[in-house]
């Protein structure tokens, strides 16, 4: 009998054209699962109407995002926290959208705060209790900084 041999997959995110409020950017977009085995999607993008904001929307399939804003996003690291701020009411196409399939964060502090690519633990009340984000994901939203 053979012994089985596995190498670690890689993976690597990357920044590519995105079409964010009907304008193409350069965005960070991946899919994750919660530990409910739920599929997020998560875009990293400096916001077009000011470059120093940076934003994390998170989509989900539509009407799994149905929450009352502002909601924080609390975000865990090891032993620190963050909670990113609701700005989804501040995008008029988020805002008027019926199908409430996204919202979006402030992601400013945060990777202001991180100074290490470590893994994040995202949770939002009443949609996912959490969310894990690799390394290589926290790389790639530290360079659009």
């Amino acid at each position: 009998m053979l012994p089985l041999m596995a190498s670690p997959m890689l993976v690597l995110a990357e920044l590519a054209e995105t079409e964010i409020n009907s304008e193409i950017i350069n965005a960070s977009s991946e899919f994750l699962r919660d530990l409910d085995y739920e599929t997020w999607q998560l875009v990293a993008y400096k916001s077009p109407n000011n470059e120093k904001d940076l934003i994390l929307r998170v989509i989900g399939y539509p009407g799994s995002l149905r929450i009352d804003h502002p909601l924080d996003l609390r975000v865990q690291s090891g032993r620190k926290e963050w909670f990113l701020t609701d700005k989804t009411l501040l995008n008029k196409d988020l805002a008027e959208d019926s199908r409430q399939a996204a919202a979006e964060f402030d992601l400013n502090q945060l990777i202001q705060d991180i100074s290490q690519n470590r893994p994040l633990r995202l949770s939002l009340d009443g949609v996912f209790s959490e969310l894990p984000v690799p390394p290589f994901l926290v790389k790639e939203w530290r360079s659009l900084n």
